[in-house]
């Protein structure tokens, strides 16, 4: 793939979901106008930083459980600013041959690209430049169909990226995404949720809004929606943090400690993976 950097617009006047992230897990492919919505956002959910570590660390999670379940095709769409590890890795680690595809809509993404697509000898990885607002031009893209064999398992990867689409088109948008993925295809999914702390996820959406970015955080009945004809993994939809936490956590007097025995502040999303029947 050729070098992007010097030819796309990286729009470093507005800021962007990816770039936001990037900040928020330490990364340096941000601008102030990124960085300034980052520090209204802060406010609001002053434990944002961890939500970030946490959502990565689930879809390092999720990855691996999938891999062990045998499947060794992987859809990631809203794929961000490369943070090792990345998906490709996580996957082609424990199934070297897995054969992965990117999408996102951040011109930034597009210029690290190259970064993204250094896997195993034995597997593949490619890269769309795409929106998820677009189901269709994702699943018609060359990259996708000569990538993914549509006959086989593929896990669809939407983490932290269906809240930044309002309303219920999203619904149509995921059903359309797992329309032509077989029997034993995985939806995996994480999503800002006003459940458990809803004055701090609220702060959260208008900070985002204010600066330009749309998003609407989902309830429970609102995310077990995305699942309806699909049968959830156990745990099923849990803080984000409680999906198969690995032991990283622990109660003490009824209360969930972090590994210094501090209080876990209130979960922002949920978590959950769900196969297609």
């Amino acid at each position: 793939m050729a070098d992007h950097k010097g030819s796309t617009d990286l729009r470093q006047d507005r800021a962007h979901s990816a770039r936001i992230y990037d900040y928020f897990l330490g990364g340096k492919d941000n601008y102030p106008a990124d960085r300034e919505a980052a520090a209204k956002i802060e406010q609001a959910i002053p434990s944002v930083r961890g939500v970030a570590r946490d959502n990565r660390a689930f879809m390092v999670r999720a990855v691996r459980h999938l891999s062990e379940l045998g499947v060794r095709q992987f859809l990631d769409i809203g794929t961000g600013i490369p943070t090792e590890p990345n998906l490709h890795q996580v996957a082609q680690e424990t199934t070297p041959d897995a054969r992965v595809v990117y999408v996102d809509n951040d011109p930034i993404v597009l210029a690290h690209a190259r970064a993204l697509l250094v896997g195993t000898p034995d597997g593949v990885t490619q890269y769309v430049q795409s929106d998820l607002t677009a189901p269709d031009r994702i699943l018609s893209a060359a990259a996708v169909r000569e990538t993914l064999d549509f006959d086989r398992p593929v896990a669809l990867s939407l983490i932290a990226l269906c809240h930044f689409v309002s309303g219920d088109r999203i619904y149509d948008i995921v059903d359309t995404l797992l329309a032509p993925l077989p029997s034993g295809s995985y939806l995996v999914m994480t999503h800002l949720t006003t459940d458990f702390d809803p004055a701090m996820v609220e702060g959260t959406v208008r900070a985002y809004r204010q600066s330009g970015i749309e998003m609407e955080a989902r309830d429970y009945a609102g995310v077990s929606r995305f699942f309806r004809d699909l049968e959830l993994l156990e745990p099923g939809i849990v803080a984000i943090e409680d999906w198969h936490p690995e032991g990283k956590q622990q109660a003490v007097d009824g209360v969930t400690v972090l590994p210094n025995g501090a209080p876990r502040p209130p979960a922002a999303g949920y978590a959950a993976v769900g196969r297609k029947k």
